[in-house]
């Protein structure tokens, strides 16, 4: 059923990591500049997420034994710095998320080549370290984005989906390790409802929207593969849904054979000698 393969460590059957999109307040702030301050309601909603729902988050993690992935825009970095704290304290990845979660095609090239930047050195100064991964804003990665990461000597990307593992991205630039996501186990379409970004889903109930994520282990996880959740805080953070998301990733990880792990070994696992990847030229 997989084309590729991939042995996991320690004979596990499958892999996963548990990936959130820590955008908190910058989504009203891209989709109304002008007046974002005004509207407390989105400003609120979002702000919900490095706030409330990270520390119940990083609670699950530390009661589970798991260290997972985060992909914060430098903005918010800056903005929230007890999560970024909190989230380094605890050994898990900070990603490269863009400066404040602008879409690359908004901008020239040289302006998003000024903003990645910005968010590079926040990570630096916040983390001391350079980020290993990034996720595009909305999935919007481009070919300049491509050759901007292979040449800050990023591990991988996790913004393209053209295979259910990990794959090689093979340009002109050099290569770098995919991690694909989709919008099957994304919580935007059954959680997201925000007026103010044209996004108005009719909202699940938490075991109904979780379920369709679990659907997708099941299948991963019977054919050896990798499974990665996008999750964000304010929407999957809310109390019911993380707690339905809490008990079905207990029984995961009461089968033993499922190895978890930060996108930052996924990646560096994928790139190991005895690992054959499916190449992707672009």
């Amino acid at each position: 059923m997989l084309l590729n393969p991939i042995n996991w460590p320690d004979g596990k059957k499958s892999a996963a990591s548990v990936t959130f999109d820590i955008d908190a307040d910058t989504l009203i702030r891209n989709a109304c500049p002008e007046d974002a301050e005004l509207r407390l309601q989105a400003i609120s909603m979002g702000r919900y997420g490095p706030t409330v729902a990270v520390p119940r988050i990083l609670d699950t993690y530390r009661r589970l034994g798991l260290t997972q992935t985060f992909f914060m825009p430098g903005w918010v970095m800056q903005n929230y710095p007890d999560t970024v704290e909190a989230i380094l304290k605890d050994g898990h990845e900070i990603g490269h998320h863009s400066w404040a979660h602008e879409d690359p095609m908004d901008h020239s090239d040289d302006k998003e080549a000024e903003l990645f930047g910005r968010a590079m050195d926040v990570h630096i100064s916040m983390t001391g370290r350079k980020p290993r991964g990034y996720r595009a804003p909305i999935y919007s990665l481009t070919p300049a984005m491509v050759k901007r990461l292979i040449e800050h000597e990023f591990l991988y990307d996790s913004s393209m989906m053209a295979d259910d593992l990990p794959y090689l991205v093979k340009a002109e630039a050099g290569n770098l390790i995919e991690i694909p996501p989709h919008w099957g186990t994304d919580d935007w379409p059954p959680f997201a409802h925000f007026g103010e970004i044209d996004y108005l889903m009719p909202i699940r109930s938490p075991s109904d929207g979780i379920r369709s994520f679990i659907e997708e282990f099941d299948a991963s996880h019977e054919f050896g593969g990798f499974w990665m959740p996008v999750l964000h805080p304010f929407l999957t953070g809310r109390l019911a849904r993380w707690r339905e998301m809490e008990k079905h990733l207990e029984r995961i990880l009461e089968s033993g054979d499922v190895w978890f792990a930060p996108l930052e070994d996924i990646a560096a696992h994928a790139k190991s000698p005895d690992v054959r990847l499916r190449v992707e030229n672009i």
